[in-house]
């Protein structure tokens, strides 16, 4: 049987092994105090945690505003790039475009969108979905917006190179020679019709001369309309010359092409009359630009001195005054 030491307790009056003694008085005295640390030790473990990351919680949350400082700044030169993109679009409509008399690019075309389902779903799972969608939003229409523009400086691009032949098809001379012209009988718009008496369009210009004096087509274009009995008009030639140009030539005494004729700027059509609507010969001219019918005068600049434009245009601003003589 092995040693064991004793101690003598006065207050049981008795020996006791020291080592039930060393247990009941740790027991009573250093557990509770053991326990009372270990709680504290984990309030305050719990409250250090609240308020202090560790350092791969504080990596996580530095990285995720470095991104979000990217998003933010990424967005910002959308909207720079977005303004930038807008004044192309409108210098391409209103300068580009309208030179070469190409149909202006539509606001809806320009801003049409994507539809059917919900393109930015795999991005609702992060933290800042918010932003991420509408940063990826306007990078897609930002990029749509920039076909759009590109596919357009491409067409007038074709059309720039097409430019000699699109120069030799604008109606861009008098169809009678200055010097076989006698007046202007009434100019383009609103004026009294010499036989019907009322307020009425004139949607072209008059020029007065002598029976039998050439006429000239103004541009190179196809004869789409070469009428020899028809009334209103009387005798008449129509040509297209592409790009949205189309000449009239009306009340000749003659016609001297046909229908589906090639016809180059300068070649004789038809001769001087007074067929149709008529009070005197003279020749009925317009020029109608994508449907819409606009005053010739304002393209005579092939083949007048800067003065004789200018007289002409005088003339041509009072010339609805005066009825055929």
């Amino acid at each position: 049987m092995a040693d064991k030491n004793y101690q003598f307790n006065y207050k049981t009056l008795s020996f006791e092994i020291i080592e039930k003694q060393f247990l009941r008085k740790f027991y009573k005295v250093y557990f509770p105090q053991f326990l009372l640390s270990l709680i504290l030790g984990i309030v305050l473990f719990s409250i250090i945690s609240y308020y202090t990351e560790i350092p791969v919680e504080t990596e996580l949350i530095d990285k995720s505003n470095r991104l979000k400082l990217k998003y933010e700044l990424l967005d910002k030169k959308i909207k720079q790039t977005a303004s930038s993109l807008e004044k192309l679009e409108n210098r391409d409509n209103d300068v580009y475009r309208m030179i070469f008399n190409a149909k202006p690019i539509s606001k809806a075309e320009r801003q049409a969108g994507y539809g059917g389902f919900d393109r930015y779903q795999y991005l609702r799972q992060y933290k800042n979905s918010d932003l991420l969608i509408q940063v990826s939003s306007k990078l897609d229409r930002l990029s749509k917006k920039m076909l759009v523009q590109s596919g357009s400086y491409n067409e007038i691009t074709g059309l720039v190179k097409d430019k000699e032949k699109m120069v030799a098809c604008i109606p861009s001379i008098q169809p009678i020679a200055v010097d076989k012209l006698k007046h202007f009988g009434s100019g383009f718009g609103y004026r009294i019709h010499p036989i019907y008496k009322c307020y009425k369009m004139h949607t072209g210009i008059d020029l007065t001369a002598k029976r039998g004096t050439k006429i000239y087509t103004t541009g190179d274009g196809v004869v789409i309309d070469a009428e020899k009995y028809a009334r209103g008009y009387g005798k008449h030639v129509k040509i297209n010359h592409g790009y949205g140009y189309v000449t009239l030539y009306a009340h000749m005494s003659k016609v001297l092409v046909k229908s589906g004729e090639k016809v180059k700027r300068g070649d004789v059509i038809g001769l001087v009359g007074s067929t149709g609507l008529s009070t005197n010969p003279h020749l009925h001219y317009e020029v109608i630009v994508n449907g819409e019918f606009v005053d010739p005068v304002d393209f005579y600049y092939n083949d007048m001195t800067e003065e004789e434009y200018r007289k002409m245009i005088e003339f041509s601003s009072t010339a609805n005054t005066h009825v055929f003589e």
